[in-house]
């Protein structure tokens, strides 16, 4: 006995077919960005953490940078990366070495002396 197949094959059809098309990314937001305000709020709220000064910071820079979030994931700062920021940022708000050398605990002023060869206030209001 010979089984007869139910189904046949149909040739696809596609006059009639419409895909639905996704509305632009204005009309669904307004904006596709965070206000001052806005990134202040976070900043609060990291505050209150387990890591909260580390989180705030990192919120900080990711809004004044202009990074997105995959790029953020993608970051790796070691602990001697950010002292090498904070004391770039200290020589550059025109700190005196000595001070920078106790802040990141250095022995040698030589270690210290790097962060303001490159200085942009280094003589800065010198002859005043």
């Amino acid at each position: 006995m010979l089984m007869v197949p139910k189904l046949r094959l149909v040739e696809p059809n596609n006059i009639y077919r419409k895909v639905p098309t996704r509305r632009p990314n204005a009309e669904m937001r307004t904006r596709e960005y965070l206000t001052p305000a806005e990134v202040e709020k976070l900043i609060a709220a990291a505050k209150l953490g387990r890591h909260g000064h580390r989180d705030a910071t990192l919120i900080l820079v990711a809004f004044r940078h202009g990074l997105r979030a995959v790029e953020i994931a993608d970051l790796e700062w070691s602990q001697v990366e950010w002292r090498h920021a904070c004391g770039y940022a200290l020589a550059n708000a025109g700190h005196d070495t000595r001070l920078i050398q106790d802040w990141l605990g250095h022995r040698a002023i030589q270690h210290t002396a790097r962060y303001t060869e490159l200085s942009p206030t280094r003589f800065k209001d010198v002859w005043r």
